[in-house]
């Protein structure tokens, strides 16, 4: 059972999925496009147009595939998508004489929807075009000052459009509206950790039946909960493979391999850095380096499989998450490939495994849940993120041993740092990114010419959003003078102070 959620280009519809789940409802993202047998198979009990950037009138603009909407389900239409409901049943959409963005507030609401609401409610508008008339036996339940449909209902009562956002935090009660939603849907609320725990185990048995597994493992929180995962369910036919690729931060391989000890002789260790720094000499596309990442760990796991088995090893598991394959490959009409990641667009065509990905629709945060049940130590459960391209991708431009160097003991010092200050855990994920633009300083009496380095620190809950964290000032100036005492090949050291939108939380 799940609630489906097309896709028409929104920045926000990453946001409704997981609203969706944090109410406890197991949620989809599908192409706004996706055929009528494709959200068949999704079992949807309710469905839930996201908003986007087109106009209803225009032609060309995304609509769902035919039947959809005659199916009987549930339907939410959120911004474009409630413009959409109104066209499709017969009502009017026109360019709006005023464009309403931001904050607004709705003077007048009222209806199941939004049961338990009362008085004026603030939400987030973002939209260019509006309902100007109402298809037959529809009715208006609410309206904001400049615009008289701010949101509508159907006559079956299980069809509503909302010009607003209740997805994002701007909405402050936004959560409530889309919970009332679920309940006159009457969708299914057992999207938990312990069923989402005994599910997985329940489709990795039934996929892999009496095969090995080989798990690629880097010591994060993704890789060490599904290595505990695949443990209980498969038992001692998995394979966890730690490949050192030479792009890790100071210290993280001994690191690594303490946190995973307790696999024992499931865990192999692989000195592959050669390898990798040799494939990526030369190189300085960010893209052109995750993809060599992606491409080198895969020959390294083929030749592990072949010399611990005969008849090597059919499985591949992953720890891929969700915002992984979202920000790899799109969703919806018009969503754009906003980077590769070494695990999904990254990896060779000519792959010689099939993938195991239990987490692929799963968030950071159901993934620490899942963790927490599972026993994973809290160190790991909240250690912060750390790409699988590891420092290469925090080395803007070509990777070279010395700048590896330079870059190891840099990110050391900020991440030291924010521990000894209590601020690690304060914020969700921090990094040192070396640039390759050099500035002229002075030491001493000497003229110097060093590094810039960008320090980077965010707080997020999913990953697909995220604001830059307002560290303390003071931190700040401690860590910038030790960078540039301990590490002189550094001259100046900037924070990074933008949020996501409009920048992602790496900078490759």
């Amino acid at each position: 059972m799940s609630v489906v959620i097309l896709d028409y280009g929104s920045q926000y519809t990453r946001l409704i999925a997981r609203r969706i789940r944090e109410l406890r409802a197991y949620s989809v993202i599908l192409p706004g496009t996706a055929s009528l047998e494709r959200i068949r198979a999704e079992n949807p009990q309710a469905i839930i147009l996201s908003g986007g950037p087109a106009s209803v009138f225009d032609p060309s603009s995304p609509r769902p595939a035919p039947g959809v909407l005659e199916q009987g389900w549930p339907t939410l239409g959120i911004c474009y998508g409630m413009q959409y409901l109104a066209q499709h049943y017969g009502g009017r959409v026109e360019r709006a004489g005023r464009r309403e963005y931001g904050k607004a507030s709705l003077v007048f609401h009222s209806g199941p929807l939004f049961a338990g609401l009362e008085g004026e409610l603030q939400m987030w508008m973002s939209h260019s075009d509006a309902v100007t008339e109402l298809p037959l036996g529809w009715s208006v339940i609410a309206r904001t000052e400049e615009n008289p449909v701010a949101a509508i209902a159907a006559p079956d009562g299980r069809t509503f459009g909302v010009q607003f956002h209740p997805e994002v935090v701007h909405s402050p009660k936004g959560m409530q509206v889309l919970e009332n939603f679920l309940k006159l849907a009457g969708v299914t609320r057992d999207w938990t950790p312990q069923h989402t725990l005994e599910s997985l185990v329940a489709d990795i048995r039934a996929r892999v039946g009496d095969e090995k597994v080989m798990l690629a493992v880097s010591g994060g929180v993704d890789s060490s909960t599904l290595a505990l995962l695949l443990a209980q369910a498969i038992g001692d036919r998995l394979t966890a493979v730690f490949v050192d690729h030479g792009l890790l931060r100071l210290g993280e391989r001994l690191e690594v391999e303490q946190a995973l000890s307790p696999l024992g002789q499931a865990l192999r260790v692989v000195d592959a850095s050669g390898q990798f720094l040799a494939a990526l000499q030369g190189v300085t596309d960010p893209e052109q380096k995750r993809k060599i990442v992606g491409r080198e760990f895969i020959r390294v796991f083929e030749r592990e499989a072949r010399q611990l088995s005969s008849q090597g090893y059919r499985w591949l598991a992953q720890g891929t998450l969700y915002p992984d394959v979202i920000e790899s490959a799109g969703s919806g009409e018009g969503s754009a490939n906003i980077k590769s990641h070494h695990n999904v667009g990254g990896l060779p065509e000519d792959l010689q495994f099939e993938l195991l990905e239990p987490f692929r629709y799963l968030f950071k945060d159901e993934v620490r849940e899942l963790a927490l049940l599972l026993g994973l130590p809290e160190p790991i459960r909240m250690r912060h993120p750390f790409p699988g391209p590891g420092l290469s991708i925090r080395i803007l431009g070509e990777v070279t041993p010395h700048k590896l160097d330079i870059l190891r003991r840099a990110d050391d010092i900020f991440i030291s740092s924010l521990r000894d200050w209590n601020l690690y855990d304060q914020v969700s994920q921090a990094a040192a990114i070396l640039t390759p633009i050099q500035s002229v300083g002075v030491i001493g009496d000497e003229r110097s010419y060093g590094y810039v380095l960008g320090l980077r620190a965010v707080s997020t809950v999913d990953f697909m959003t995220a604001d830059w964290a307002r560290l303390p000032l003071d931190f700040l100036d401690e860590v910038a003078r030790k960078i540039t005492r301990q590490v002189p090949e550094i001259g100046r050291v900037v924070y990074d102070i933008t949020s996501k939108p409009p920048a992602t939380i790496e900078w490759e």
